[in-house]
């Protein structure tokens, strides 16, 4: 036993030889906070080689108080220069929060983002600028709300049409009812006074009569489609007594655009006479038919042109109450910037409604073309055939008119609210109409011009 000022004891029988050192503060640690030195096991500083500063720690300058403290994200006391609880960087998207200040009415869907509140739909569109499907279900709506004012007077318009069609077709095959024993008497038949009357002479006074029929129905059913929009229905006679008064107008608009067709079919016409005329009867078949070519061929844009560009005339003056030649110009500033998707969605429906209406009035037409033919040209046969033939047309027309109108008056809305932002106004009074819990006639107001932002 030592005192402590001896030689140091030897080790206790038993115990090895190596023995740790005394108890005392545990040796640094090689892993520090960051921003100080690191320590190496030897107790050297170690000094990173190319490595980027570690940044300060998250709060403001100076020394940080211990955590957590009053005024500390975690400590329940706000504090200004922390973010608050649900605090959301900008740009970034959590599920289940909602961004400061976005529209009332938005919603989030899980890994989608913010998603944008649907736009009002009181009646058959929803009230924003419309995509093509958006266009045909309004159009297959405008149908089906008001189908006794819509179905009704399309089909009287094309029963109108019909008759003097169908009749003039019956009695051209009656007059061929012995086109089966005889080859020769159709063409004998077709090329006789009588049957050159029954075959074009009904058809000219179809065509007229279409030319009445077709530009009132238009008008009316504009009228339709316009409170349609905000889910409100109109009868048959109160469309007829609130677009009475634009007929003359669109009759107007109607008259301009046949004048623009037939200018070039006179023209055609007088080309073709001078060559006959001047030319021998060798050359002048085949420089006829080459000149008739070329006319096709420009005709068509030429047509297509015409009827795209004026295509919102009709609901210009219906609905904004404009004259002819101001109704034509207003069409052509609305299609301007839009040319080639107006004209797309006027060829396809142009399409379907030819499409359709083929499939309903061809197995009429051909039930009444055999009945006329093999009646042998009695009375009974040419009655039963031209019924046939009338029923098949009136279905056919009766759902081609509306689409057509109604297609074209939704590409009209749609135009203004991409060009003038009509569609903020439509909703201002679609709300106001849902708080009254009606729709009013005043809102056939709402489409004039003087409610546009640029009209």
């Amino acid at each position: 036993m030592s005192d402590g000022h001896g030689r140091t004891p030897e080790t206790p029988p038993g115990w090895s030889a190596e023995q740790p050192p005394p108890y005392s503060a545990p040796q640094a640690s090689p892993w520090t906070a960051p921003g100080s030195p690191t320590q190496t096991p030897y107790g050297q500083p170690y000094e990173p080689q190319g490595e980027a500063p570690q940044p300060p720690p998250y709060g403001p300058p100076g020394p940080q108080p211990p955590y957590p403290q009053p005024g500390h994200p975690q400590s329940g006391h706000p504090q200004p220069g922390y973010p608050q609880p649900g605090y959301q960087q900008p740009g970034h998207q959590q599920p289940g929060y909602q961004q400061a200040g976005y529209q009332q009415g938005a919603y989030q869907q899980p890994g989608y983002g913010y998603m944008p509140p649907p736009a009002l739909r009181p009646g058959i569109i929803p009230l924003r600028p419309l995509g093509l499907g958006d266009i045909l279900d309004g159009t297959i709506k405008l149908i089906r709300s008001n189908p006794k004012a819509v179905l009704g007077l399309s089909a009287v318009a094309a029963l109108l049409g019909a008759v003097p069609l169908a009749v003039g077709q019956a009695v051209m095959l009656g007059s061929m009812g012995d086109v089966l024993d005889d080859p020769q008497a159709a063409s004998a038949g077709l090329d006789s006074f009588y049957g050159i009357v029954a075959q074009y002479g009904g058809m000219l006074v179809s065509y007229a009569i279409q030319f009445v029929v077709v530009t009132v129905l238009t008008g009316v059913l504009t009228r339709i489609l316009g409170r349609a929009v905000f889910g409100g229905n109109i009868t048959a006679a109160e469309a007829w007594h609130l677009s009475k008064g634009r007929l003359p107008a669109l009759f107007g608009v109607v008259g301009l655009m046949a004048a623009m067709m037939v200018v070039p079919l006179i023209v055609l016409t007088l080309v073709v006479v001078a060559l006959a005329m001047n030319v021998s009867s060798s050359e002048g078949v085949g420089l006829t038919i080459g000149v008739m070519g070329l006319f096709v061929l420009l005709f068509i844009p030429y047509y297509l042109f015409i009827t795209t560009r004026f295509a919102f005339a009709a609901p210009a003056v219906v609905l904004e109450g404009r004259g002819p030649i101001d109704a034509m110009r207003r069409s052509w500033h609305l299609v301007t910037g839009d040319f080639w998707r107006v004209l797309g969605i006027l060829l396809l429906t142009s399409l379907l409604v030819g499409l359709v209406s083929g499939v309903l009035s061809v197995p009429f037409s051909f039930g009444g073309t055999l009945i006329g033919m093999l009646g042998g040209g009695s009375p009974g046969s040419a009655v039963i055939a031209a019924v046939f033939i009338a029923a098949g047309a009136t279905l056919s027309s009766m759902f081609a008119y509306p689409f057509q109108a109604g297609v074209s008056g939704l590409l009209y809305a749609d135009r203004r609210m991409r060009g003038e932002a009509f569609d903020l106004v439509l909703q201002t009074a679609a709300i106001e109409q849902q708080r009254q819990g009606w729709v009013h006639a005043s809102a056939d107001d709402l489409w004039h011009p003087s409610n546009s932002a640029r009209s």
